[in-house]
């Protein structure tokens, strides 16, 4: 399908340095900043962080805020170190996030991009809130997501930060995003893929990120080392490597959302990149690297491989945070006012449980504490009485930002369970 490219921020003869067209080619939208009536914001208006925007006919979650502050900081922190931030919001919908990055995180320049013409109104009345169409700060464009990206790649115009939040799985945008993005940038990327990451499709996510899928308990935290590992593999083929600075994941959708960084060189082993196996005889997990494949077992069986194991993979097994980055983001959202605004501290709780969540101790994965509660036969515990448990029995363990009640550790779910008896006074044996 051919869309009209449409742009809006410069004159057209500067436009040619942005994409290979004769100016014929493009089609302007809007001469002046539209004028916002009263009549016009009674239908179709938010508020977000302060900044009011329209939605238009374009499809819009207020539940994924989360996602765009985030995405925010990161970008803000990004200008703050390196003093430039050149941003590419791929399909930008109604452009929410395109406003949020020039308002909030200070952008030099975003290209906002969506493949529907029709919200191209909406879209330059939203950018039209911070700066003026003559002052260059941005410019819209109706194109495939891919197409953009090459356009600019083509003509040797890099990104800081690409931001690619599309529906389904974004694998096919994965390689052009790379290509379009600087060395030491920022990709964040998404997936609402849920079948997949929970197993139910692994032909599919084969298909899409050469990870072959099975149904795991911790199926929420498998779709993110699944993007990851589907990102990491598309770097590696150009000659890149990448490292995870923050995984979200939202139940609305679902939504899987990370935020990577592209580094020179290709790293030659198969470091963070293997199979995750889950034994649904006894509960434990188990990583697997490339050489021991054909021979892979649980401990609790016989060494032959056993019907109650399955492996799901290649995934990115290692780190999927960096916890001091996220200890800026925090500093910096409490600079802003953003803790606290809303009397929940919610954002604050996240950051905080993610930078727990990112102690080199622990593994991946996670145990609900329904299913130990399950094969324990037992009530389970306060979840914080559990986890001072095993502080106190030298393991490490945190609250999972993915589920609620579950927690992250490097206690096996046997002792896990022993340790829940031994709280509830129950017999041990």
């Amino acid at each position: 399908m051919l869309f009209t490219l449409t742009c809006v921020c410069q004159p057209l003869s500067s436009l040619c340095s942005y994409f290979p067209y004769n100016s014929s080619s493009i089609k302007s939208v809007g001469s002046k900043v539209p004028s916002f009536t009263p009549e016009a914001r009674e239908s179709g208006y938010h508020i977000e962080r302060g900044l009011e925007f329209s939605t238009g006919d374009a499809f819009f979650r207020q539940e994924s805020a989360t996602g765009r502050d985030l995405g925010v900081l990161a970008a803000s922190l990004h200008k703050r170190d390196t003093g430039r931030l050149r941003i590419l919001d791929a399909l930008c919908g109604c452009g929410i996030r395109s406003l949020r990055y020039l308002a909030e995180a200070g952008a030099d320049f975003v290209a906002a991009n969506d493949g529907n013409e029709e919200y191209g109104s909406t879209i330059v009345e939203n950018l039209s809130r911070v700066s003026g169409v003559e002052d260059g700060r941005w410019v819209v464009t109706h194109l495939e997501a891919n197409r953009v990206m090459m356009d600019y790649y083509l003509q040797k115009s890099f990104f800081d930060f690409i931001d690619v939040d599309s529906f389904g799985s974004d694998s096919s945008f994965l390689r052009s995003a790379i290509c379009t993005l600087k060395l030491g940038g920022l990709l964040y990327v998404t997936s609402t893929d849920g079948f997949s990451s929970g197993g139910h499709r692994p032909h599919h996510s084969l298909a899409a990120y050469g990870a072959y899928v099975r149904p795991m308990p911790y199926s929420n935290e498998v779709g993110l080392r699944m993007l990851i590992g589907g990102v990491a593999r598309e770097a590696a083929l150009l000659g890149y490597h990448i490292t995870p600075l923050f995984s979200y994941y939202a139940f609305h959708g679902p939504v899987f959302r990370v935020l990577l960084r592209l580094n020179r060189g290709k790293i030659h082993d198969s470091r963070h990149y293997g199979y995750i196996g889950y034994c649904h005889q006894c509960g434990n997990s188990h990583e697997f690297s490339w050489d021991q494949l054909g021979q892979i077992s649980c401990s609790c069986s016989t060494p032959k491989v056993s019907n109650s194991l399955v492996v799901s993979g290649p995934l990115w097994t290692g780190p999927l945070h960096d916890g001091a980055y996220l200890m800026d983001m925090l500093n910096l959202a409490k600079q802003w006012g953003w803790i606290g605004c809303d009397g929940k501290d919610s954002l604050e709780k996240l950051i905080k449980v993610m930078v727990d969540e990112s102690d080199p101790k622990l593994p991946f994965g996670y145990i609900k504490l329904d299913e130990m509660a399950s094969r324990a036969k037992i009530n389970s515990p306060p979840l914080k009485t559990l986890m001072s448990a095993m502080h106190q029995k030298g393991y490490a363990a945190s609250r999972s930002h993915i589920e609620t009640n579950a927690i992250k550790t490097n206690c096996p779910m046997t002792e896990c369970i022993k340790i829940a008896k031994e709280l509830l006074k129950v017999s041990v044996a």
